[in-house]
């Protein structure tokens, strides 16, 4: 004859284990259900990344052509305009008036970044787009 109390053991833990299943098969439905989503939102940002590539190529700056010499053309500051799309020198320029203790004039940016006196020409393209403030004085500081 069965023990009526092994019996009882038997079913009581057959129903744990019955609400375990129960548990872990949620929590396994909720797994599946964020790899889902994680699959989704990796598909959106590999689109976007794209799509944020092409638009920076689009964006940086593109060589011209001014009296027959070839010249590279500075674009405008505009949210989603970063200062790598400037050329290497503008992006020296910049720099060195960020790094300076306040606003300077053209020559200090000559000097420190070892370019001729007439720096002055350089700091007016990215003063007219945007990139930098003169002064009333005739100094150069960066925009915030």
């Amino acid at each position: 004859m069965l023990d009526p109390e092994l019996l009882e053991r038997i079913t009581a833990r057959r129903a744990e284990l019955d609400g375990l299943e129960e548990q872990r098969a949620k929590q396994l439905t909720e797994v599946w259900a964020e790899r889902d989503e994680l699959a989704v939102a990796e598909r959106v940002l590999e689109r976007m990344s794209e799509q944020l590539a092409d638009e920076h190529a689009s964006v940086a700056p593109a060589p011209g052509q001014v009296g027959g010499r070839a010249v590279m053309l500075i674009p405008h500051r505009t949210s989603g305009v970063e200062e790598t799309t400037l050329p290497p020198d503008y992006q020296r320029i910049l720099a060195a008036v960020r790094r300076a203790a306040g606003p300077v004039m053209a020559r200090q940016v000559g000097d420190v970044l070892g370019i001729d006196v007439s720096m002055r020409g350089k700091l007016v393209s990215p003063v007219d787009r945007g990139w930098l403030r003169k002064l009333p004085d005739g100094r150069f500081t960066t925009r915030l």
